[in-house]
C-alpha cells in the first residue's frame, strides 16, 4: 500500500482495495483537497468517475470510521510515471446526493460527472454544465437509481404477421 501524500487532508481513512495500490475514503469536505494532493503528487490522469447506488446494501463492509450513505462516488486516479493507481470512494448522501466537482483539477471529468448526474441524480457543485448527457432533457427521474420505477415507457409491438 502506498502512503498518502504529505499534503493530503488529515484524517482520511485508507485501506487495501482490489485492483488498486491504495483505497481512500474521504469525507465530502476532504474530497477535492485529497484529489488535489494526488494530482500534485504525480497522478496525472483521472481514469474513471462513477456513481453507485447502495440502496439494498447500506450495511456493506467499509473500513472503520467510514459512515456509509446510499450514494457513493468512486474515482480512479492513475500515475503513469509511478505506475500506481488510487481508488477514492466518497459517501455523498442518501436522498439528495451532492459533492464538489473535480472539473477544475481534471477537466476530463466533465462528461463523467454529467453521466453520474443524469443517471443517478448526484449534483456536482461547481460543474460548468451540469445537464443531462444520455437521457432526453425532459426525462423525469434518474434511471440507474435502484428505486426508479420500471415500465413507465409503454412497449409497442408491430402487428404480428399472419399465419404462413
Amino acid at each position: 500500500m502506498i502512503p498518502l501524500s504529505l499534503t493530503a487532508p488529515p484524517g482520511v481513512v485508507t485501506a487495501d482495495v482490489m485492483a488498486s495500490d491504495l483505497g481512500c475514503f474521504p469525507t465530502p469536505a476532504q474530497y477535492v483537497e485529497l484529489v488535489k494532493s494526488f494530482k500534485d503528487d504525480g497522478f496525472e490522469m483521472c481514469v474513471d468517475l462513477c456513481a453507485v447506488d447502495y440502496l439494498e446494501h447500506l450495511g456493506r463492509a467499509v473500513p472503520e470510521g467510514v459512515v456509509t450513505t446510499r450514494f457513493e462516488i468512486v474515482v480512479n486516479l492513475l500515475s503513469l510515471s509511478k505506475k500506481q493507481r488510487v481508488r477514492i470512494r466518497v459517501q455523498v448522501g442518501d436522498q439528495d446526493p451532492v459533492v464538489d466537482s473535480l472539473f477544475s483539477l481534471y477537466p476530463g471529468t466533465e462528461a463523467m460527472e454529467r453521466e453520474a448526474f443524469d443517471l443517478f441524480g448526484v449534483l456536482f457543485r461547481g460543474h460548468p454544465d451540469l445537464t443531462r448527457i444520455l437521457m432526453p432533457e425532459d426525462w423525469e427521474g434518474h434511471p440507474l437509481r435502484k428505486d426508479y420505477a420500471v415500465g413507465k415507457v409503454p412497449v409497442q409491438f408491430k402487428e404480428a404477421p399472419g399465419p404462413r
